[in-house]
């Protein structure tokens, strides 16, 4: 069960005396922040990220897990408000996994309705074809090494559109070829250059998983975490 650090029976108050309006459904946050998009293709980019809290996996590389259970309740006003701090015209949704909560479609909306660019990183085994057109989806497909492989939903392939992207993380060889049969499954139309390939830092060398690119002329964008390189001794807020 999620740990809400909040007064849900107030929020839920709040949520009547507003009729309902779905800008104040509470969301459960685990965190706000700005720092540098490091794991997609606006990496580099000043972003500011909203980390949802629970998730329906549990990754064997899973850099954080602190979010599995913890979390604020927030409304989607209230978390509106503070991504307006940052000034940043570019927004993440990631978790843990957002679209366990109901509530992550009716916030992507709000944030893309209040001019921002919107991303939303998902880990690929919960339909997807309620997300706003509007927002560029990272579909992230669990390989072999993440323990959670037969949990994908190869049909979100065909949920996608010509911005959104998809993401493979490579633990071993063993990753990477399940990845080159899975991409097979991707639509012709699907720019392959959208396609992202990530070795995870310390279960295999980053060299390696560039050689069999190059080996087998995949034409897919080899992808490293810029945010791990940036701040290497921090593991939350970057």
């Amino acid at each position: 069960m999620l740990f809400a650090i909040c007064n849900l029976t107030g929020i839920m108050e709040k949520v009547r005396d507003r009729r309902q309006s779905k800008d104040y459904m509470p969301v459960i946050v685990n965190e706000i922040f700005n720092s540098i998009q490091g794991e997609s293709l606006y990496a580099g980019l000043p972003c500011t990220f909203i980390r949802l809290a629970g998730c329906n996996l549990r990754c064997s590389y899973c850099d954080t897990k602190y979010a599995y259970e913890e979390g604020t309740c927030l409304t989607i006003t209230e978390i509106t408000d503070r991504v307006s701090d940052y000034r940043c015209p570019l927004v993440e949704i990631t978790g843990g996994e957002p679209l366990i909560q109901k509530e992550t479609p009716f916030l992507i909306t709000n944030l893309i309705e209040n001019g921002y660019k919107v991303l939303l990183e998902t880990n690929g085994t919960i339909d997807i074809s309620r997300i706003d057109e509007r927002c560029i989806k990272i579909l992230d497909i669990k390989c072999p090494g993440s323990g959670e492989s037969e949990k994908n939903i190869p049909d979100n392939l065909n949920r996608l559109n010509i911005k959104d992207q998809i993401k493979f993380v490579i633990c071993n060889r063993e990753d990477y070829g399940f990845a080159k049969d899975f991409i097979k499954l991707i639509p012709g139309w699907f720019l392959r250059e959208n396609i992202l390939i990530s070795p995870v830092p310390g279960k295999m060398k980053f060299s390696d998983l560039a050689e069999w690119l190059l080996e087998d002329k995949l034409m897919v964008r080899f992808h490293i975490q810029l945010h791990k390189i940036i701040w290497p001794d921090i593991d939350r807020g970057v």
